[in-house]
């Protein structure tokens, strides 16, 4: 294989290796908001941190190791791998999730009745 073709389809795993890992961060928040409640505007701040900070990780990547040229074909792959991470580990984890969080407020619940 040429070296060109073995750089861009190196790129191309790192992209989605990229958006998997922004939405297992993302798998991370969901937990932090689930542990720690509060309102609308502080999820609103959270989300728009997580955006850019996930824009700043597809430009490091770019940047990197492309020398700063535009792929589309890299951020597209990070916005597919991201959906289908959400659509595949993320769903299942959230079904984890609800379940553990209604259990964690159950027992809390029963805690401050004692």
């Amino acid at each position: 294989m040429s070296p060109n073709i073995h750089f861009e389809a190196r790129l191309l795993v790192m992209g989605i290796v990229t958006g998997a890992c922004l939405m297992a961060f993302y798998d991370l928040l969901r937990v932090f908001r689930v542990v720690v409640r509060h309102g609308w505007r502080w999820v609103g701040l959270e989300d728009l941190g997580y955006w850019i900070f996930a824009g700043f990780c597809v430009f490091y990547l770019l940047y990197r190791e492309n020398d700063g040229a535009l792929r589309l074909y890299v951020i597209g792959a990070v916005f597919l791998s991201m959906i289908l991470y959400d659509r595949l580990c993320s769903a299942f984890f959230r079904k984890i999730l609800k379940k553990a969080a209604r259990r964690f407020r159950k027992r809390l619940s029963e805690r401050k009745q004692r």
